[in-house]
């Protein structure tokens, strides 16, 4: 079980006021299968995790959103209004919280300000969605304070413009969709043309588990970038909205357009694998998926690799990376009651041939993003 964020501190560290406190908790996130098909209007199956960013929140009156992390160095000082440009924010986590007011305030949200207090279980760097749990959160306490209101789907569109501001990475909307969409008990299958969330039931026969490769992930100076312009090039090549809607024909000889193809049905199989409760099948698409990300978008690493096959070898039904890749986080379907074996026996074989400190940890899917209920303030 991991512990949650300190609430007592969070309150400890927030400025006195006399409006009372309010909470908002926001879960990162572990994507099972589909990976790079959200910004190709293809399907995913993401699971929000037990692991969440909380913050604390009270208005301020000056026009001023203050954020302070108990997790990094340095407390933000930003205007309400958006004024203030996120990629110039320092420390670097700040330029999150001036994102999410620009673009909270381009859609309407009035230049109320806001003390904020967060702390996150999240790992950074780890391809579990820290900065969508980290910008939903903000948002959420951010428009409270606010009075302001936004449908989910509008939200999602926010807290993904704002880490386009944050970071300058055009990413898509998986992360954001997963962390405010989550379910208690149950995958999300995503549809990124209808934009729609489909729950999927994960059987009991299987446990999800997440093994960090003891190598950061990061999306800045990455071929992120590149392979979604690869991506748009092909769809454009073919003469199609997007990559959706190509058949595996057409993209045959194109390898990052083929995985885009490949990884949607992928998706398909194993949400039809989980269906009937046949963990093995399920295993095998996330081995196959793997692949796709190794050998057609190279998006994988040596140690993503290895941690893959000692995860086979040593029980999994199946796995694969998990998020864009260049690092971070394995995900495996492995059988429930087994998880603390197999992942003794692949961190024990993986520390041995690479000297990295890998972290392994099951986790559960649970509900999205929103305010908690019965904290004290």
């Amino acid at each position: 079980m991991v512990a949650a964020p300190p609430l007592a501190r969070l309150l400890d560290a927030l400025p006195a006021g006399a409006a009372p406190v309010r909470w908002f908790r926001a879960p990162g996130r572990v994507n099972l299968i589909g990976d790079h098909t959200d910004y190709n209007d293809g399907l995913a199956l993401p699971l929000a995790i037990d692991r969440e960013c909380v913050v604390a929140a009270r208005p301020r009156t000056d026009g001023r959103v203050r954020a302070r992390s108990l997790d990094a160095d340095g407390t933000v000082d930003v205007a309400a209004d958006g004024g203030d440009e996120p990629a110039a924010v320092t420390p670097g986590w700040g330029r999150y919280a001036a994102g999410v007011a620009r673009a909270l305030a381009d859609r309407g949200r009035s230049a109320i300000g806001a003390d904020l207090v967060l702390s996150s279980t999240v790992p950074a760097g780890s391809g579990l969605s820290s900065s969508a749990a980290l910008t939903v959160g903000l948002a959420l306490a951010t428009c409270a304070v606010a009075d302001f209101e936004l449908a989910p789907l509008d939200l999602a569109r926010a807290c993904q413009a704002a880490e386009h501001l944050a970071t300058g990475v055009p990413t898509g909307l998986l992360d954001q969709l997963a962390s405010l969409g989550g379910i208690d008990g149950a995958a999300l299958l995503v549809d990124f043309r209808e934009l729609s969330l489909t729950p999927v039931v994960l059987p009991p026969a299987c446990t999800v588990l997440v093994v960090h490769s003891g190598v950061a992930r990061t999306l800045e100076g990455s071929a992120y970038a590149d392979r979604r312009a690869a991506c748009l090039a092909a769809a454009e090549r073919l003469g199609l909205a997007s990559l959706r809607d190509a058949s595996a024909a057409a993209v045959a000889d194109d390898p990052r357009a083929r995985h885009v193809v490949t990884e949607n049905g992928l998706v398909v199989d194993c949400v039809a694998a989980l269906g009937r409760g046949d963990a093995p099948a399920a295993g095998d698409a996330l081995v196959a998926s793997h692949a796709s990300l190794r050998d057609d978008y190279e998006v994988s690493t040596p140690e993503l690799d290895r941690l893959v096959d000692l995860l086979v070898a040593n029980g999994a039904f199946g796995a694969r990376l998990t998020g864009a890749g260049f690092g971070g986080c394995v995900v495996a379907l492995v059988p429930a009651g087994g998880e603390a074996e197999v992942a003794t026996r692949t961190v024990e074989r993986y520390r041995a041939a690479t000297g990295l400190e890998p972290d392994a940890f099951p986790v559960r899917a649970t509900a999205g993003a929103g305010e908690l209920a019965g904290v004290g303030t």
